[in-house]
């Protein structure tokens, strides 16, 4: 056991030697090459436009959150669990509309700035939560659910104690998809006027400036990981251990 214990610790020795050192390479790299003071002379509009996209982002998939999960959950309710399959559907059409197009369509409607852009990223995101949060409780098994009424539980009691905390880990996959997707999806706001890490993207494609361009799409690659490794970590510490696969 203690030579267990030795190896794995020289195994993450290394391991995290290995990293600084791709860090350190990484570094030396980006400054040979010129990116990272290219990066340093952008800080000023990555922090500013930086914040707009984290804004853009965090309104859009909340309202996307507090309606999909709630809206999944009412689906699989007796009362309108025959109109799931349907809704899922209706919303499917969201997601098969190209981006551009829901944008366009929000511009026509609300016009340019910020309210558009939320509203397409909202409409992005929510497919996955919504069909998510119904398999997940769709997946629940069933001998939990009879056990539960064995024991006398209410239709409210067994939501909240069998199937929610059975369904939790697949409604966060979910999430991480919606997230994912409106991180990806957010650059394409500045084209109506909704600002963002887009602009510095957009900017530099057409000036032929590369380095303005990375200088928005690296922050926007960040910050989508930074975005799924904290998801990542609600599931882990949020969801029992006897059901997450994580623990």
């Amino acid at each position: 056991m203690a030579e267990r214990v030795m190896t794995g610790g020289g195994l993450g020795q290394w391991w995290r030697g290995g990293l600084y050192l791709l860090i350190f390479a990484l570094g030396a790299w980006a400054w040979g090459s010129g990116l990272l003071p290219v990066l340093l002379d952008n800080w000023d509009d990555i922090a500013y436009l930086g914040q707009q996209h984290i804004e853009l982002v965090a309104i859009s998939a909340g309202m996307a959150i507090l309606l999909g999960v709630p809206l999944g959950v009412a689906l699989t309710r007796p009362p309108f669990r025959r109109y799931g399959d349907a809704a899922v559907q209706f919303l499917n059409i969201g997601a098969t509309v190209p981006t551009l197009a829901v944008l366009a369509l929000s511009m026509s409607l609300l016009g340019i700035g910020n309210t558009p852009a939320i509203f397409a990223l909202f409409i992005a995101s929510l497919l996955p939560i919504v069909s998510n949060t119904m398999a997940g409780i769709r997946a629940v098994p069933q001998y939990l659910l009879e056990s539960a009424r064995g024991m006398g539980l209410s239709a409210g009691q067994i939501f909240w104690q069998v199937e929610l905390p059975n369904a939790l880990f697949v409604i966060y996959a979910g999430i991480r998809t919606a997230l994912a997707i409106n991180v990806g999806t957010a650059p394409l706001a500045f084209l109506i006027g909704g600002g963002g890490l887009g602009e510095l993207i957009f900017s530099g494609i057409a000036l032929n400036e590369f380095g303005m361009m990375l200088s928005g799409a690296i922050p926007t690659a960040l910050l989508a990981l930074a975005v799924d490794f904290l998801v990542i970590q609600l599931q882990r510490w949020t969801i029992a251990p006897g059901v997450n696969p994580l623990r």
